[in-house]
């Protein structure tokens, strides 16, 4: 639930400072590099970069991930630690840099990066470790999955069962938190500006937390 909240907050706050680029959602980029070139305004570049730098994290996070595993490391823990790291790297760099005139300057594209490569490394861990939950960063396949749910419980196929109560509220909770985290940048974004970054490396660090919490064993007397 916190990487829903965190990736509809990064991808709205990094929308909303560097002119329409998607960190989350990056296929989006495509449609708002269409947008700037025919409205000639900017963060052309960072849009085009987006997916090659999108691809080069997801195959160096599953690299990483492999490593980690045959050295009996916990390579989950390990990967959301380097994504809170390039969380605060994206921040420190908005933070400096911003407010942004300028989304092609290269002080732009390298927060843009930042942030995309944060939101990959999420996307890569998601699909290798926590396969069988909701996806955290893409919401179209999710909610398509909630109201065909919900129709089948109105009125499912001819001897099929219902789907699964417990999968349409989970579902749902994660679309919900992303698009709470999407208001929330906006809210943040509008009040302090740039420095609206400064948050998502906390609740990925909540997020660090409470792994390391949950994973901790438990002794008996």
């Amino acid at each position: 639930m916190l990487l829903s909240l965190n990736a509809g907050y990064v991808d709205a706050a990094g929308y909303l400072a560097l002119q329409g680029l998607f960190s989350a959602h990056v296929t989006g980029n495509f449609v708002t590099l269409g947008a700037s070139l025919a409205l000639g305004t900017s963060g052309a570049i960072a849009k085009l970069l987006a997916l090659p730098m999108f691809c080069a994290v997801v195959i160096a996070t599953r690299l990483l991930d492999t490593l980690l595993s045959n050295r009996d490391r916990s390579a989950l823990e390990t990967l959301i630690a380097l994504e809170v790291l390039l969380l605060v790297i994206g921040a420190a760099l908005a933070m400096h840099f911003g407010p942004f005139r300028d989304s092609d300057n290269w002080q732009a594209v390298l927060t843009g990066m930042a942030l995309v490569a944060a939101m990959s490394m999420q996307n890569a861990f998601h699909r290798v470790h926590l396969g069988s939950a909701p996806p955290s960063t893409i919401m179209t396949g999710t909610t398509t999955q909630v109201m065909i749910d919900i129709a089948d419980r109105i009125y499912g196929p001819s001897g099929s069962d219902s789907p699964p109560s417990q999968r349409i509220v989970q579902m749902s909770t994660n679309v919900l938190l992303f698009a709470v985290g999407c208001g929330g940048a906006a809210l943040a974004y509008s009040l302090f500006s740039v420095k609206c970054f400064a948050a998502p490396p906390i609740v990925g660090s909540l997020q660090l937390i409470i792994l390391r919490f949950r994973e901790r064993p438990q002794y008996r007397s």
